[in-house]
């Protein structure tokens, strides 16, 4: 009994599974408890594009009527941010402040429940109620979170020939939404260019003036007339019934019939003071659909757009999927053969594309792996991988799904690339089993096969723990890109401990079912002394013949491995934090200058969408003038759901599909911007081609914040930024925050001439609202399930001018008890022209200007346009106190001087860079303490981590001869290689270390360890290398392809011969 533990004992955690799993009746059931497991969660998980960011933002909009933006700053912004910054968990408080308005944002953490941002934002501000000024009305809570945003759009206009208002289409829409709505899982639901139908009563100034009616009277007499309500029971007739009180008006020609009595006591109804007729669409925005027909031309329709998000939680694809099948069957009948409906936004179907696509990437890669094995070692061992690599890959989905990770282009990156590492324990324990049973032919394949494992087990779980240690702490990256990255290290993590497990317990099984009665394929385990081993040998001896030569190779290596960064200095090299992915939309933002007409807008969109049409890669172009587009995760960031100003307009552009394209939607937006440049724009436009981001979106790529002494220096400052900006010629779509002061008209109340013509304040301002607002007074019910009609006392468009007619609107003069006169509007009021107040912008409690730009052209990164605006400023004239300091990272604590700190682009870059090198200085420091604890040695873990800088020639020359930027996954690429590198040097060294010195000098062992240990280590390289080959056409994650493929080449050929070489110097 002593003798069977001493032996349990020798066989370590790995060789005791082996002996427990190897013929055991379990084995097989634990194979087909994965694949269910698996399956069950590769049908389960929701399928997604990119992972779900959840940074929920809540607007608290604050009306300040009357109050310029820097009273309302003082008044109700202050005292909001004060209120808002108190909340558990908010990163930023960014608040916006223009005449009559102000808007304060809470930015929360990222990672933070949408529903608990709302929450406490509205607990806090309810909590503070006291606080709101004399005045002001209660503020309007807005939570907008990632769950908002509309995963289908659907865009109804007419066809050719067609032609459809849209007040009819908006019917549609709402009758679509109606059907659409009933279908589980779909969330917020919104129009857009929805048209606002209403029964008009235009007052005529001039018939008022006539009859001595004012507009109190008449606003009042229809409202009244249009009542309707429950007064309570009576009795009648032996029963308690309800007394109804009065009925709403159905149509136009009854409210024209309803009289007046006027100042002086003369009947006179309302149709003879007022135009009352039903206008389809009140709004003030332009929505349209451009097409091209079948005969090329391009055909503008009114468009309106019904958008659909989905619920938390649930399954893009499927709920996408549903919402179009439900539009099919409702074509034809809601919908009429005149209407044309587009699919002009389906993140379900891209979403579904790209799972498809990387889950065939992972079929390829498991497949050129098996391919691999069958070549290099064996037919049988290959069937035992066959089985091996899609078990570790269904088991890591279903840790995936437990974890509560979605499918998505990240996480299946992260299979992909850790296909080629986790089959690598496979690999050792097959190529292991197959030498001992070629060794020792005697004993019996299953004790040889528990002894080969036992063998390098321990050297195993050290290897495999390695390159978790190198994964794991990426999940610590804070910011943006921290959910956006962290499927990577949890599920490659999960993979690597999944694939040890299955190795030792479920590999030595399959190796005894397939081996047959002969064992391994003869052959298959040529010592050191096959083709591979003679051509290193070749290479390592005259390398290792001398210590001087050995010496002169590792300061060569040095000088190269650290001189191939020199390409980040020379810029052939460049660093970005994602490259462009390829969509299948793009968007235009336009801003014309403050105070144009939604006309002027509105012309401007449609040059644009004209000149987008020019290319033959658009299918179709939806603009919006005064009013916002459905918006995406970019456009929740930036807040594009709130773009409904009179000079604010965008064009969304699609694109055909990826497949029938040649160009990525990235070359596209440049020739497009390039054709927008060309345009004939009114003075002061600024025109944006958006793409949307690869990975977290910003305010802008190159964001600079002005802090300075007074808003007067600030801008002063921030126009000469802007200039400098100009004069880059790759920064582009160059913005400020303030632009240009419009000019407002402000109408004032004499004290003198109230007094004289015995007129109330109260009536002057009330007949101004009414006058040139739009005053609704009750709604039309026509029954019969139509939707009620809204009563609006307001003028026509055309008449909403300042003019004779204006002024002429009588006002009532009831000062003095019983007076009935009227007088009117221009004897008490005088009209002056002045300008509107600039906005403030506030962060976190301190006002900014901002310059905003996107960069194109010959970099795409933010650094270099920082770098290249420092260079401008550096060469510019300042005023004494006015030439900014810039600043990297973190607010200014002193205000008294200028200061520009960079932000946008390069603050998610800085956070993730910073947290990406700690992550790597920490995945460092966990290999060294597992490798001290495997070698029982502190100095021969650093020879072990030396091959890590290695890896730079590689991933450098690889960067440039792919003309790739470094970016965010080179980085996790990068890092990844160091737990993959030290693996293969592990094997390495503990192989110079365990070499039965007898008969051999320290040359003989170092020259044969690297002869025996280059194939295994070869193997294991070769299929990392092929996991990273697949995904080298992705637009995003080639950096981390280029990082493993190129950097596997470098430091796979150089450990071999740097390891053998450090020992030649030092211990020989």
């Amino acid at each position: 009994m002593s003798e069977q533990g001493e032996t349990d004992r020798g066989l370590g955690l790995a060789g005791w599974l082996t002996k427990g799993f190897i013929t055991s009746p379990l084995t097989p059931l634990i194979i087909l408890a994965a694949l269910a497991v698996g399956l069950i969660a590769l049908i389960s998980l929701p399928r997604e594009e990119e992972p779900q960011i959840s940074v929920p933002l809540v607007d608290i909009h604050i009306q300040a009527s009357g109050l310029t933006a820097e009273d309302a700053v003082q008044l109700v912004t202050e005292p909001m941010e004060n209120i808002v910054q108190a909340i558990d968990d908010v990163e930023h408080v960014y608040s916006q402040t223009r005449d009559d308005m102000a808007m304060v944002t809470a930015r929360f953490e990222v990672g933070t429940s949408a529903d608990a941002a709302i929450l406490r934002v509205h607990e806090k501000v309810r909590a503070n109620q006291d606080r709101i000024p004399v005045g002001i009305p209660e503020p309007l809570i807005v939570g907008r979170g990632i769950n908002d945003v509309a995963i289908v759009t659907l865009t109804l206009s007419g066809k050719p020939g067609h032609e459809v208002s849209s007040y009819d289409l908006t019917r549609m829409a709402r009758a679509l939404r109606g059907e659409l709505t009933k279908i589980d899982d779909v969330g917020l639901t919104y129009l857009t260019g929805e048209a606002q139908e209403a029964i008009r009563v235009a007052p005529d100034p001039e018939k008022l003036a006539l009859y001595g009616v004012t507009l109190q009277q008449l606003a009042g007499k229809v409202q009244n007339a249009n009542r309707a309500f429950s007064t309570g029971k009576l009795r009648d007739q032996g029963q308690q019934i309800d007394l109804i009180a009065g009925e709403t008006l159905t149509d136009p020609a009854e409210i024209a019939s309803l009289l007046l009595t006027t100042r002086d006591g003369r009947p006179v109804y309302v149709g003879d003071v007022a135009q009352i007729e039903f206008v389809p669409d009140m709004s003030e925005q332009y929505a349209a659909n451009v097409t091209r027909t079948e005969d090329g031309d391009l055909h503008r329709a009114p468009a309106v757009t019904l958008a659909l998000a989905k619920r938390a939680g649930a399954n893009a694809v499927i709920v996408a999927e549903e919402i179009l099948h439900k539009v099919h069957t409702l074509e034809g009948d809601l919908i009429p053969e005149s209407v044309a409906l587009s699919v002009t936004r389906d993140y379900g179907e891209t979403a579904n594309e790209k799972a498809n696509e990387l889950l065939f990437h992972l079929a390829l890669a498991t497949l050129s792996i098996i391919a691999l094995v069958w070549l290099s070692i064996g037919w049988r061992e290959s069937i035992v991988v066959a089985v091996v690599i899609p078990m570790t890959i269904l088991l890591t989905l279903f840790a995936a799904w437990i974890m509560g990770y979605t499918l998505n282009r990240v996480s299946l990156f992260a299979l992909i690339f850790s296909i080629g590492i986790l089959v690598d324990d496979a690999i050792v324990v097959i190529e292991n089993i197959a030498r001992h049973w070629q060794l020792d032919r005697g004993k019996s394949k299953i004790k040889a096969a528990i002894d080969a494992v036992a063998e390098v087990g321990n050297p195993t779980i050290v290897a495999t723990l390695t390159v978790v240690a190198a994964l794991l702490p990426m999940l610590f990256v804070s910011g943006l890109m921290g959910p956006y990255m962290s499927p990577i290290p949890a599920n490659a993590s999960a993979a690597m401990i999944f694939s040890f497990f299955v190795a030792v317990m479920v590999t030595p099984w399959l190796m005894i079912k397939v081996a047959g009665k002969k064992g391994a394929d003869s052959g298959a385990h040529e010592e050191g002394d096959g083709a591979l081993g003679r051509i290193y040998r070749k290479v390592a001896t005259p390398i290792l013949a001398t210590k001087a030569r050995s010496g002169l190779f590792l300061v060569l290596t040095v000088v190269v491995s650290f001189g191939s960064l020199g390409l980040l200095y020379t810029k052939d090299v460049t660093v970005k934090l994602l490259p462009f992915d390829n969509k299948s939309e793009l968007s235009v933002v336009v801003d014309l200058p403050e105070g144009a007409s939604v006309e002027a807008t509105d012309a401007v969109v449609q040059k644009v969408a004209h000149a987008a049409m020019d290319l033959p890669e658009v299918v179709a172009a939806q603009t919006h003038a005064g009013t916002a587009a459905p918006f995406n995760f970019n456009g929740l960031v930036r807040h594009y759901y709130l773009r409904a100003l009179p000079e604010q307009g965008d064009v969304q552009v699609n694109l055909l599909p990826k497949g029938e394209r040649d160009r990525t939607s990235h070359d596209i937006a440049l020739e497009l911007r390039d054709r927008l440049n060309t345009l004939d724009l009114p003075e002061g436009t600024v025109v944006k081609t958006v793409e949307p981001p690869p990975g977290p979106p910003v305010l802008a790529t190159l964001l600079a914040e002005v802090y300075g002494p007074d808003a007067e220096t600030r801008r002063e400052v921030a126009r000469k930024l802007r200039a400098a900006f100009e004069e880059v010629p790759y920064i582009v779509d160059v913005d400020d925050s303030f632009g240009v002061q419009p000019r407002r008209l402000r109408a004032t109340i004499s004290s003198d001439d109230l007094e004289f013509f015995g007129v109330q304040e109260a009536d002057v301002f009330d007949t101004l609202a009414i006058l040139n607002g739009q005053t609704t007074v009750g709604y039309s019910h026509r029954g019969q399930g139509r939707d009620p009609i809204p009563i609006t006392v307001a003028r026509a468009k055309s008449d909403r001018v300042m003019d004779q007619r204006m002024l002429s609107t009588p006002i009532p003069a009831n000062v003095l008890p019983g007076a009935r006169g009227v007088v009117e509007l221009g004897d008490v009021v005088q009209v002056r022209e002045e300008q509107a107040s600039f906005p403030v912008f506030r962060r976190n409690g301190r006002d900014i200007e901002m310059v905003t730009a996107e960069l194109a052209g010959d970099f795409e990164a933010p650094l270099y346009g920082m770098l290249a605006v420092a260079d401008k400023i550096d060469a510019m004239d300042w005023p004494e106190g006015h030439k900014p300091q810039i600043a990297l990272n973190g607010q200014p604590a002193d205000e008294s001087g200028v200061t520009l700190l960079w932000d946008g682009e390069w603050e998610v870059t800085w956070v993730t860079f910073r947290d990406m090198g700690a992550a790597f200085g920490v995945a460092l420091l966990g290999i060294y303490i597992l490798v001290v604890a495997q070698f029982g040695s502190f100095r021969v873990p650093l020879v072990i981590l030396t091959p890590v800088p290695l890896t730079f020639i590689g991933i450098m020359l690889g960067h440039w001869l792919w003309g790739a930027p470094f970016s965010a996954p080179s980085m996790i690429g990068f890092i990844a290689l160091a737990g993959i590198i030290v693996r293969n040097s592990i094997l390495l060294v503990d192989f110079i270390r365990h070499t039965d010195p007898a008969g051999k000098s320290d040359l003989d062992i170092l020259i044969e360890a690297g002869a025996i240990r280059f194939r295994p280590i070869l193997l294991t390289a070769l299929a990392a290398m092929i996991g990273a080959a697949v995904i080298l056409a992705d637009p995003i994650f080639q950096g981390l392809a280029l990082s493993l493929f190129f950097g596997l080449i470098s430091s796979t050929l150089l450990t071999v011969l740097v390891i053998p070489a450090i020992y030649r110097v030092f211990k020989t």
